[in-house]
């Protein structure tokens, strides 16, 4: 694509159910891409600029030569700069030339006020900035596993931790059954590589990524409980009850396996009672991983969400990390979901209007 200016949208993220248990090899997650988007627009320019919308930092100049720099002291652009290196370096590796751009990133998984709701802002970024620069600069459109591996690259590398399955969300969309390709191994095939094409071509030999479908007679809600969590934190604590408490992290591991095989038993045969039976047994699994790892991942709001929506014949649970942040529940009719939302809201719990969406990163 080589038109003056382009835009690429791409979607943010819920953690339906897997959390945690993902980190480690083989264990499946579902995540879902949301209707909250991230917008990458490229313009053509006299000079390189880049401009993030959300952090008021406009105009800045960068240079590429190895990496690129990015001329400015805050630290927020780091996940930017890194994902334009990626790109940029991929299209060196593939001899593609390239010419000045302005680059400017606008996110709304974020309310105007600036509350942050868990719904995977710098993944999606990190998506939107591979996808737009290759979009732009390629012959041929990128596929979705280019996308994917190139931002998961570059997330894992500015971030150190991690799944993955957010950029999966962003770069697939849908709803996923995801494997993570693990952190640590990928980032240390990344040391191991001489390029970024030989990582690309390297069996990942964790990563999965599947979709799936949502049968037609359930009802997706998302409420937000404020106090957003740190998931490095929250992943840290979980991740040290491995070396205190073996045995309690690998029975969280059998009860988050079990209940996600039943989540997805129950969305493959549009079994209704079994999805939910997943989702209960989700939230019992981390509730009792949290409880051993003394870290809250249900906060007393969370449990009223999570509540509210079992009184009315559904399942809710934490979603992502918990310790604050979204609860997702899954109801048996709208008139129970349109309920539940009226009960939150009376709870002191914001429904969230967020619904699955379809496309992974798009041109709009």
């Amino acid at each position: 694509m080589n038109n003056s200016s382009m835009t690429i949208k791409v979607p943010g993220k819920l953690m339906i159910a897997g959390e945690f248990a993902v980190l480690e090899p083989h264990r499946s997650l579902a995540v879902m891409a949301i209707d909250r988007f991230v917008y990458a627009t490229i313009e053509k320019s006299e000079e390189n600029k880049l401009t993030l919308h959300d952090f008021n930092l406009n105009n800045l100049d960068w240079a590429y030569e190895n990496s690129v720099t990015v001329h400015t002291e805050d630290k927020r652009v780091r996940f930017v700069s890194d994902a334009m290196t990626t790109a940029y370096t991929y299209l060196k590796e593939k001899k593609v030339g390239t010419e000045p751009i302005h680059l400017s990133i606008n996110s709304e998984l974020d309310d105007e006020s600036g509350n942050k709701y868990g719904l995977g802002s710098s993944a999606a970024v990190v998506t939107s900035v591979v996808a737009a620069i290759l979009k732009k600069f390629l012959a041929e459109a990128p596929s979705q596993e280019l996308i994917f591996r190139l931002a998961a690259i570059s997330h894992v590398k500015t971030q150190g931790n991690g799944s993955g399955a957010d950029v999966a969300a962003s770069s697939y969309g849908g709803l996923l059954q995801y494997s993570s390709f693990q952190a640590e191994w990928l980032r240390d095939a990344y040391l191991h590589s001489d390029s970024i094409m030989e990582l690309l071509e390297m069996d990942w030999v964790y990563y999965s990524s599947k979709p799936i479908k949502m049968p037609k007679n359930i009802y997706f809600c998302v409420g937000w409980t404020g106090k957003p969590a740190s998931t490095a934190k929250l992943v840290d604590k979980i991740l040290q009850l491995k070396s205190d408490n073996f045995a309690a992290f690998d029975s969280f591991l059998k009860n988050s396996e079990n209940a996600v095989g039943d989540f997805l038993t129950g969305m493959e045969e549009e079994n209704v009672e079994l999805l939910l039976k997943g989702v209960r047994k989700n939230r019992q699994a981390l509730s009792t991983v949290g409880k051993d790892a003394n870290t809250p991942i249900e906060t007393p709001l969370l449990s009223k969400l999570c509540d509210l929506a079992e009184s009315l014949g559904g399942a809710g649970k934490p979603s992502g990390a918990g310790g604050g942040d979204c609860g997702i529940a899954f109801m048996p009719t709208q008139e129970k979901a349109d309920e539940l939302m009226k009960l939150w809201e009376k709870a002191g719990i914001k429904p969230l209007t967020l619904q699955p969406n379809s496309h992974g990163a798009i041109c709009i």
